[in-house]
């Protein structure tokens, strides 16, 4: 059983789009993502620096439209599950059959302008903790103010907050944890910070008509799969100022015997996780066309 996974902010990297442009239709299925939300997506996946793409207004959709484009770059594939880390639910929402292409990029477009908007009252950010007792690690965060607003399993926690509270981190490590990895990400992302935003998610989220999942849609909220379209809705709405449970995630994946783990582009991030948690898994991220024989592969045989 093979699990599609699409992964989050910070993903991202300057050029990535740009192989996968030269794809068959690919230039124009992305110009026409691009005249429905009002963003060059492939000037900014193509030719914009790591400070442009870092803004959350363009990574948000940047990284929806890569999965979307390198998982159609597949053909017709059959995952046994989906899920997302972050933003890389909605495109978990595409994979599922909730919602379609231009509704998936409309509401992440909608969502990553509610978010930098929100991120602009306060200068926030996030940096990942690799190493230490998640336990040790959660309680010494809440100790200094600031949030595990990512909780991802194999030793590592994001932690979330003001630029202050991150400083101390740096300052005064957890015990046990090796390294404190400032993340490319624009705010306090799935923390009290974004509250803001969630209204505005809410309000874009009554404009949609989901469909109910047409395979297993892992929920990062708490790990558990999604039985109906407005469920998953109401979920991608309220996760942007929940934290996010991938190390529950991935307990569902072993409970429902994933052998697989395939990351859309840009992939790397997630496989990295599954490698340490999942042992006996076997993963592959898409970085680049090359990688789609291999992936074809895989799908064929874990069918």
């Amino acid at each position: 059983m093979l699990v599609l996974v699409a992964p989050g902010q910070g993903a991202q990297t300057p050029g990535f789009l740009t192989p996968w442009l030269e794809l068959p239709g690919a230039a124009d299925r992305v110009a026409a993502w691009s005249d429905a939300i009002g963003l060059d997506l492939a000037h900014y996946g193509t030719k914009a620096d790591a400070d442009e793409i870092r803004d959350t207004a363009v990574a948000q959709p940047l990284l929806v439209a890569a999965g979307l484009l390198s998982a159609a770059a597949l053909g017709d594939i059959a995952p046994g599950a989906v899920a997302g880390h972050s933003v890389g639910e909605i495109t978990a929402a595409r994979f599922a059959g909730v919602l379609d292409d231009t509704a998936a990029l409309t509401l992440v477009r909608k969502r990553g302008l509610a978010m930098a908007e929100a991120a602009a009252i306060t200068e926030t950010g996030m940096s990942a903790l690799l190493g230490g007792d998640p336990e040790v690690s959660v309680a010494h965060l809440e100790k200094l103010g600031l949030t595990p607003a990512n909780v991802n399993g194999a030793g590592q926690i994001v932690a979330a907050g003001t630029l202050e509270q991150l400083a101390a981190l740096n300052e005064d490590k957890p015990e046990g944890v090796r390294k404190i990895v400032p993340l490319k990400v624009a705010g306090a992302f799935h923390t009290h910070h974004m509250a803001p935003a969630v209204d505005k998610l809410a309000e874009a989220a009554r404009e949609l008509s989901p469909a109910d999942p047409e395979v297993p849609y892992v929920s990062n909220k708490d790990g558990r799969t999604v039985a109906t379209g407005d469920e998953v809705v109401a979920r991608l709405v309220g996760q942007v100022a929940n934290p996010v449970r991938w190390d529950l995630c991935m307990e569902t994946f072993k409970e429902l015997g994933v052998t697989a783990l395939l990351e859309v582009c840009p992939g790397g991030t997630l496989t990295g996780l599954a490698k340490r948690a999942l042992p006996g898994v076997k993963t592959l991220a898409l970085k680049t066309p090359d990688d789609l024989d291999a992936a074809r592969e895989l799908f064929a045989e874990q069918a």
